[in-house]
């Protein structure tokens, strides 16, 4: 934190956003509301408000229509993603990534939880001439819209399901995947280890994927895409237990 003798001047508004930010940012899982803003940040009501309308405006934050909540919103988590490219967390997975590729022959993706979203950390191309770009990197997605963000809210817990569900919900029907559909897939996933998704978001695209086992909830997954003739039910079994097995080395060996 800077002190008053180093303040730049002429920067004080963004000052201010940047210490919104900052408590946002520290308090993204459960959000706060503009009171809580106000005390955490020491600002007067109507500066809190102000600043909070204006990063809410520029997708610097959201604010929960049913709870009222300020969290981070996609500009400032875009900026973080960004800078994630070049994070241990990449050069971690990446030798993991080409290895799924090269046996799977198909695009393969590293998706990581970042609150209610999953962002595409990663991704390889295989040798199958027939390339998947659905998702590119940065692609920023609600949890359960693709499959690895599905592989990752099938970890989540049941009351958390509910709530993203709920926050997100007309990401969820453009997907298809209403609320009896949702709960059917997440079922499967739990049970067999791995997701299985068609169509939700690319027309004619089918992908299967699985959680980075790790202490306490999964925060990464990597799934493997192809065209729907390619994905028949006996290959995306294969390639679903093919990943659940060597993604639990990968956690043993962390």
């Amino acid at each position: 934190m800077v002190n008053a003798s180093q303040s730049t001047l002429g920067a004080q508004s963004l000052r201010r956003a940047l210490q919104i930010l900052r408590v946002l940012g520290e308090n993204h899982d459960d959000g706060l509301t503009a009171t809580q803003v106000k005390e955490l940040t020491g600002l007067e009501r109507s500066t809190a408000h102000r600043m909070l309308s204006c990063l809410a405006e520029e997708s610097f934050a959201e604010r929960d229509a049913i709870t009222l909540r300020y969290r981070l919103g996609l500009g400032a988590m875009r900026l973080g993603f960004a800078s994630f490219r070049r994070a241990p967390l990449v050069s971690a997975y990446q030798s993991t990534v080409r290895r799924i590729a090269r046996l799977s022959e198909d695009t393969v993706f590293l998706m990581v939880r970042q609150g209610d979203f999953s962002v595409c950390m990663l991704r390889e191309d295989g040798a199958y001439p027939v390339k998947i770009f659905s998702t590119h990197l940065g692609d920023v997605r609600p949890l359960g819209i693709g499959v690895g963000g599905m592989a990752l809210l099938s970890s989540a817990s049941d009351k958390d399901v509910v709530r993203i569900r709920q926050q997100h919900a007309s990401a969820f029907e453009a997907a298809g995947l209403v609320r009896s559909q949702l709960g059917r897939v997440i079922a499967r996933t739990r049970r067999n280890g791995y997701a299985e998704m068609s169509d939700t978001v690319t027309e004619g695209v089918v992908g299967v994927g699985a959680t980075i086992p790790d202490v306490g909830q999964p925060y990464a997954a990597i799934a493997i895409a192809a065209i729907k003739p390619r994905m028949t039910a006996t290959r995306r079994a294969e390639l679903g237990e093919m990943l659940v097995r060597e993604l639990a080395q990968v956690g043993a060996g962390r």
